[in-house]
């Protein structure tokens, strides 16, 4: 987190990926925790003239045209401010051709008066045969061609192209470069880095040098069921079922079945991952990284022994399944920044198969998927059953394989939870999170709970405090989280 947000703005001709780009990276960062949010002026220009009649709109001499587009631009990098400056927002990501240069010195205008980083990514490809198969698979299937037969809007856009190419300007290493930017040439066969500044644009660039597109699928499927899964146990390190064992050797028929060119399997460090892959027959890599979520003082546990033994820290997981984090073991946000680079390498790869764990499971997911934080732990991903994910132009499709072979159900539904004790009730107090903390009463020890399981890096977990309203509601006042809890204090 910064606080100098930073806006990313795409260069380069229409049907080079920029949106593409743009998507995939703004789903990346919100995985990572990065507030982000794209601007696609498309969308603004499509929502401001209803019907498109044809590539005569984008003629460098159409000054209706140009006026159009000119405001259409001036409105989403409006709503950029809006999202950087009072929404929370931490990048955005402008999407647009920006092919000349007084655009582009328009924007660090506007970034500058409003104190934001720019950082530039610049796609440049002349390869006709990704040119052609980007306008087939992407631009055909946008409204501006929903009433067009497949040849007439290939030759229309085919000639859209044409308009941007006369004035078009691209980013010059010695003109530009006092700039901060990335140019990606042939979809990632090169790559020129100019100038970058700080953590986030040096994350952006570590992601755009991974990402390709070659089409491929990702398999993902949780170990089979576990000896300590049958007890309804969390964690461990126990082996397969009986029917574990049978699902392991149904996974191998069916990734056999599927004639999958230089699949490459991969499994956490873990006895069930391991025992499930090795019924595959093939080789295998072990990565720790993808170890299941480490419960800390709860491994090994049921559900039910955890509400009884530590019920605070139960019920503080329900509230923030997220952000919780086990004591002496970790959260989900943790693991997220654990797979990070499973993720990376994953972006990498073709085709591959990934047996891991609930947790992890979830994590992967929410990435492809593009699922918040409040989504991720609650995704269903059930034993004994694969899926099959198949990166896409701006998604993911995704086919679900049940092999057929019973195991239990060890899903959790998302809770509705109150705090409540068993004592006689003398006087019944709510305490609410909110975000902003003002220091009237320190609570550090009382409330240890709450600093550990809420307190992010760079917060000050410290303001923690206590005030009474109208002696009936306490609010402790904590940032970061807004939970409504219900406690009642004994007569005793």
């Amino acid at each position: 987190m910064t606080n100098c947000p930073t806006l990313i703005v795409t260069v380069g001709l229409p049907a080079r990926g920029k949106t593409y780009i743009s998507k995939k990276l703004t789903r990346y960062l919100n995985w990572i925790d990065v507030p982000t949010k794209e601007f696609n002026v498309g969308q603004y220009r499509r929502e401001c003239v209803k019907i498109y009649k044809s590539f005569e709109f984008f003629r460098p001499d159409n000054e209706e045209g140009l006026k159009i587009r000119k405001q259409c631009a001036l409105a989403a990098l409006n709503d950029v401010r809006q999202f950087l400056t009072d929404e929370g927002g931490q990048v955005a990501v402008f999407d647009a051709t920006n092919t000349t240069r007084e655009r582009r010195e328009t924007i660090l205008r506007f970034a500058e008066q409003n104190g934001f980083k720019v950082f530039f990514v610049e796609s440049v490809c002349e390869d006709p045969d990704v040119i052609a198969e980007n306008i087939v698979q992407v631009k055909l299937g946008c409204p501006d061609y929903t009433h067009c037969n497949t040849e007439d809007a290939v030759a229309d856009f085919m000639k859209r192209i044409k308009c941007y190419e006369n004035s078009y300007q691209p980013l010059d290493e010695e003109l530009d470069r006092d700039l901060s930017f990335i140019k990606i040439i042939d979809v990632g066969r090169r790559y020129l880095v100019n100038r970058v500044q700080d953590h986030i644009q040096s994350r952006i660039v570590y992601y755009l040098m991974n990402i390709h597109i070659t089409p491929r699928s990702i398999y993902l499927c949780r170990h089979g069921e576990s000896d300590l899964n049958i007890k309804g146990r969390i964690g461990g390190d126990s082996g397969l079922s009986a029917r574990g064992k049978e699902f392991a050797k149904a996974l191998g028929q069916f990734i056999q079945s599927q004639n999958i060119r230089d699949l490459k399997v991969w499994t956490s460090q873990m006895k069930r991952t391991i025992q499930t892959a090795e019924a595959l027959g093939v080789p295998y890599e072990q990565w720790k990284a993808l170890n299941e979520i480490d419960a800390g003082v709860c491994e090994e546990l049921m559900y039910e022994e955890i509400q009884q033994k530590y019920p605070l820290e139960f019920a503080l997981r329900d509230q923030d399944k997220y952000r919780y984090r086990y004591p002496k073991g970790e959260s989900y946000e943790d693991l997220v920044q654990r797979l990070e680079p499973v993720i990376m390498e994953l972006e990498r790869q073709e085709n591959v198969l990934v047996i891991c764990h609930q947790a992890v499971m979830r994590c992967l997911l929410a990435y492809f998927l593009d699922k918040t934080a409040e989504e991720l732990p609650y995704l269903k991903c059930a034993l004994h059953t694969v899926l099959k994910l198949t990166p896409m132009a701006y998604g993911c499709k995704v086919e679900s394989v049940c092999l057929n072979v019973d195991a239990v159900n060890t899903h959790r539904d998302r809770p509705s939870v109150r705090f409540t004790n068993t004592h006689p009730l003398s006087m019944s107090v709510s305490l609410v999170l909110v975000k902003q903390a003002s220091p009237i009463i320190n609570l550090r020890t009382l409330c240890s709970s709450f600093t550990t399981q809420f307190g992010k890096p760079g917060c000050n977990v410290m303001f923690i405090a206590l005030h009474v309203v109208d002696n009936k509601k306490i609010n402790i006042l904590y940032p970061y989280s807004t939970i409504k809890i219900n406690l009642f204090k004994s007569t005793s």
